[in-house]
């Protein structure tokens, strides 16, 4: 399992398209295969900082969905909404321990 961590600086005024932009990405995500979770952060002292972490199976599988034309779709205009490109990591999962609520 990897959990992917993206971190970008949106232009002024862009948050909500952007994050409605994202809304629907993460909805394209779900039928994906290895497709485990995510969740999109806002900084409370940045306000146009997003983090995005994303859990997939395997390496390839989260390659594979940026291949999809959904993501692809999408691609552009995110982009244009950024005043600095994103910066990703990828981690490998030692240990995922989530709460029963």
């Amino acid at each position: 399992m990897i959990t992917v961590v993206s971190t970008m600086q949106l232009e002024s005024n862009s948050e909500n398209e952007w994050d409605q932009l994202l809304r629907e990405r993460f909805k394209s995500a779900h039928d994906k295969a290895g497709w485990i979770s995510g969740q999109l952060l806002a900084s409370a002292g940045a306000p146009s900082t997003r983090v995005i972490i994303g859990t997939w199976r395997s390496r390839s599988d989260w390659e594979a969905w940026h291949e999809d034309p959904a993501f692809l779709a999408s691609r552009t205009r995110l982009g244009e909404l950024q005043s600095v490109d994103h910066q990703t990591v990828l981690y490998d999962v030692i240990e995922d321990a989530q709460g029963t609520n």
